[in-house]
């Protein structure tokens, strides 16, 4: 399913450039701004939402439709970025990425109806793609016995996004219009992230002996081909993600419907995501002590949990708690794909298996989130939207506890044809 990339054409790497160097960490930091920075793609879109559903006077579903587009697109792209990053370093998707973010977002604020409003989206999703899982793939090839905690860091940049963007763009919609913010967006992305590529020039450093010992799993020591676990690790993305894109997408609209205003579920939507950085943060020091499986079994399960709170309790302040809960449980999810892969694949193919696994993370927060909006058409209320949710999240645990299991029996109690 992947061909081994070439490897690139590169001088030796400089003792000095070494893993867990002084340069890894100013590469961690550096990563991290883009993160935040191109993040923004992901969040614009669903806090834009009641004003764009107003202007373009559609559907609640219809007015979805632009978010599973811009995930659609962040997925695509970020298969290509990955390759291109595997290729040629990390700085070509970094600096194609903020010439598609302020590309996307010019077009976006022009566009006359829905239709090219939608397909704007795209652009922006494929942009904010190149600061998401092409980054953690960078990061992860600089890091050995810390690995988890950094992957943990970068990802964090994902929600440290969604915790100071909503605010600030509810701000500007309300002052300036959901078009000129969304200029103002686009300029601010390129002028940003350009300059902030360069010090990302340069190889990464050759395997260690420790990332040589960390790297002796692989899909065999589960019973399966490499294939076979990446399709598991696929599908288990997709469900968990369904799962998770219920409260992330529709909050803000879920409190307008209850009364509470926008600006209400902004607010709950950026205290959510803020807890987020905190669970991906803890989430990263449990990963390097029990490993990726244990981690991803342990967030769906929480997720769960705060999944089921949602249903019988909709007060503000109920909702403020539940969306702090929400963004504590589930941030650890993700980064667990990518430190199972860095477990069980090779390092060469970092940038490509990771990023076809998060993809399958934003198809599933795409589907999820257009599904809901479809749900809601079709109920007039969330409760059937929520119980949806929790459904795909019992597919995501009920992969990750097989192949925990499957890790814990010896790698002889297995035949498997490698493919």
């Amino acid at each position: 399913m992947f061909a081994k990339p070439a490897a690139p054409h590169v001088s030796p790497v400089p003792a000095a450039v070494a893993v867990e160097s002084t340069q890894a960490w100013a590469r961690l930091f550096v990563t991290l701004v883009l993160s935040t920075i191109g993040g923004v793609g992901m969040w614009s879109v669903v806090v834009a939402m009641p004003a764009v559903q107003a202007d373009f006077h559609v559907a609640r579903a219809s007015a979805s439709l632009p978010y599973t587009l811009t995930m659609l697109g962040f997925g695509a792209a970020g298969l290509a970025m990955g390759r291109l990053s595997d290729r040629y370093g990390i700085i070509v998707p970094v600096v194609v990425g903020a010439l598609l973010l302020a590309a996307g977002y010019a077009a976006a604020a022009a566009s006359p109806n829905l239709a090219l409003y939608t397909l704007a989206q795209t652009l922006i999703g494929a942009g904010s793609s190149a600061t998401f899982a092409p980054l953690l793939a960078h990061v992860s090839l600089w890091f050995t016995r810390r690995r988890g905690i950094a992957v943990a860091i970068i990802a964090s940049g994902n929600y440290l996004a969604g915790a100071l963007w909503p605010p600030i763009v509810e701000h500007f919609i309300g002052g300036y219009g959901w078009r000129g913010t969304y200029l103002g967006i686009g300029a601010f992305c390129l002028v940003a992230m350009l300059p902030l590529a360069l010090p990302l020039r340069g190889p990464a450093p050759a395997a260690d002996a420790a990332d040589t010992r960390r790297a002796i799993a692989s899909p065999a020591s589960l019973g399966l081909s490499p294939n076979a676990l990446q399709m598991l690790l696929i599908v288990a993305g997709v469900a968990c993600c369904v799962a998770m894109s219920m409260p992330q997408v529709h909050l803000v609209a879920y409190c307008s419907d209850l009364g509470y205003g926008p600006a209400r579920g902004a607010q709950m939507l950026s205290l959510m995501l803020a807890c987020g950085i905190v669970s991906r943060l803890v989430f990263g020091l449990i990963c390097d002590r029990v490993g990726g499986l244990r981690t991803l079994l342990l967030g769906s399960a929480l997720q769960g949990v705060a999944l089921t709170l949602f249903l019988p309790f909709d007060g503000l302040v109920s909702l403020y708690v539940i969306s702090a809960l929400f963004g504590l449980f589930q941030g650890g999810i993700v980064p667990a794909y990518a430190i199972i892969v860095r477990e069980y694949f090779d390092r060469a193919e970092a940038g490509s298996r990771v990023a076809a696994v998060l993809t399958a993370t934003l198809v599933g927060m795409a589907a999820g989130g257009y599904l809901s909006g479809v749900i809601f058409d079709l109920t007039g209320s969330y409760r059937a939207a929520f119980v949806h949710g929790l459904a795909w999240n019992l597919v995501n645990v009920s992969i990750a506890m097989w192949l925990l299991r499957r890790s814990l029996r010896p790698a002889h109690a297995y035949r498997v044809r490698r493919a």
